[in-house]
């Protein structure tokens, strides 16, 4: 299936899905003819909390939009009504991307202060792509890590039960639930209840029936009939409605009536851990779906308890990563242009300091494990690690292939393998070992002195 790249938002609007200090800026640098190179990075000062790593996704959405960003008519229109400059608008008529961008593949493990992109183009150019870069990949990188950290309890813990997305409808919006399921595919799920990222994305759909199916007949049994009659074998039932048990009973017994194969039963309410034991006597080896509350910390619960299911819908605290709603990722300036060359920048501001310049990141790893990374200067010549970071444009050209979705899906899951356990924990996972070389660190030094002697 081919899989369109964008998110929901209407090509049209993405011009404007920016704040208005962006486009100001821009009138700014056009007016006053400053037009710099600058490099931006995007990165997590620190990981969410109990996170010990993040797993990189977005950069699809990304690309798509840098390939077709344009200010149409209505776009103009507007932005001369709310008092911006004609000739400016001008420029922006013919808006086009000249710059480089790099990155680091989907599916990649990140960690503090490691880019997951750079963008080095006119200043004016790279300012734009803030708010939209920030919204796609900071959401998606934060979900992408959910689901990772469920699939990796499940891996480690469980006996290879399926996850399946059932939160679109809890998601902050339609675009949300939409690259929710996309990027929860990404950090190991099984599928998606979400249509549109099934036609969209080719993420494989599920689902059983709701509450108001069961409520709507004149009883649970009719109920369970007349969905037996429609769809025949491998049906799966919800069974808690009244009483689960009972519930449970029923499907069994309207299975053998309508002579069908049960599929299975969904459990949404109560002990789940301890429903599930007790239905799985009365199920059989059909399939149990539990959901309601299920993520990482629910999941290692339930089989330290020795719950039994054959699947899990994680809904809300997926789609909003509840414990953790914020990725804290920022953009931010690195490198200006002065005298002819690119000159690293930085920030001093108290718990806000970045490190400057352009970056290459390098990965060790020994035995299938990962060891360490090691932050440094671009043009540093390292020996240890492979690097990470991969060329997505350059001279304002496209010169990445997107891998598809299920090769990004597979990219996580290895990588998730190389990390040691220990950096794994749903709980204070110990920090990976991110160095800085001491290139990095000596120009970090240099930036900061300069800085302090010509504004201090």
């Amino acid at each position: 299936m081919t899989q369109p790249t964008g998110s929901s938002l209407d090509p049209r609007d993405r011009a404007l899905f920016t704040d208005r200090y962006e486009l100001a800026m821009l009138q700014g640098y056009y007016e006053a003819d400053h037009t710099p190179t600058a490099t931006f990075s995007l990165y997590f000062r620190k990981l969410p909390p109990d996170r010990g790593y993040a797993i990189a996704a977005g950069l699809k959405q990304v690309i798509d939009y840098v390939e077709t960003l344009a200010f149409d008519d209505r776009a103009l229109d507007y932005l001369a009504e709310e008092g911006f400059d004609a000739e400016f608008l001008s420029y922006l008529d013919g808006f086009e991307f000249t710059g480089e961008i790099r990155a680091l593949p989907e599916g990649t493990l990140v960690f503090p202060n490691e880019p997951l992109l750079e963008v080095t183009a006119p200043i004016h150019e790279a300012q734009l792509f803030e708010t939209f870069v920030l919204n796609q990949v900071g959401f998606q990188t934060l979900v992408a890590t959910k689901g990772a950290r469920m699939a990796d309890v499940v891996r480690r813990h469980g006996d290879g039960q399926d996850l399946v997305d059932f939160g679109s409808r809890r998601a902050h919006g339609t675009d949300a639930g939409l690259t929710a399921a996309r990027a929860a595919y990404i950090g190991g799920f099984d599928g998606t209840s979400n249509m549109l990222a099934g036609e969209r994305y080719g993420v494989p759909t599920y689902g059983t029936m709701a509450h108001s199916w069961v409520q709507s007949f004149e009883s649970e049994r009719a109920s369970f009939a007349a969905f037996a009659d429609v769809y025949g074998d491998d049906t799966v039932y919800l069974v808690d409605t009244y009483d689960t048990i009972t519930g449970a009973e029923r499907a069994v017994a309207v299975a053998a009536d309508r002579d069908v194969d049960l599929g299975g039963v969904r459990l949404d309410s109560g002990d789940l851990t301890e429903l599930s034991k007790q239905v799985r006597e009365i199920v059989d080896d059909a399939s149990i779906v539990v959901s309601s509350g299920v993520d990482e910390f629910f999941l290692r619960e339930f089989f330290d308890d020795d719950g039994v299911a054959s699947a899990f819908g994680p809904g809300t605290a997926l789609t909003t990563s509840a414990d953790a709603p914020n990725s804290g990722v920022v953009y931010k300036l690195t490198a200006v242009e002065r005298d002819g060359a690119l000159a690293p920048s930085m920030k001093l501001s108290p718990g806000k300091v970045t490190y400057p310049g352009q970056k290459a990141l390098h990965r060790v790893e020994r035995d299938g494990q990962y060891q360490y990374d090691v932050l440094a200067r671009r043009d540093e010549a390292l020996e240890a690690g492979a690097p990470q970071l991969e060329p997505i444009f350059e001279d304002g050209s496209l010169v990445y292939t997107p891998p598809e979705l299920a090769t990004i899906r597979q990219r996580a899951s290895r990588e998730l393998e190389a990390l040691p356990e220990r950096c794994r924990h749903v709980s204070e996972p110990d920090p990976y070992e991110v160095r800085i070389s001491d290139g990095l660190e000596a120009v970090t030094k240099q930036t900061e002195r300069s800085i302090r002697d010509r504004e201090l």
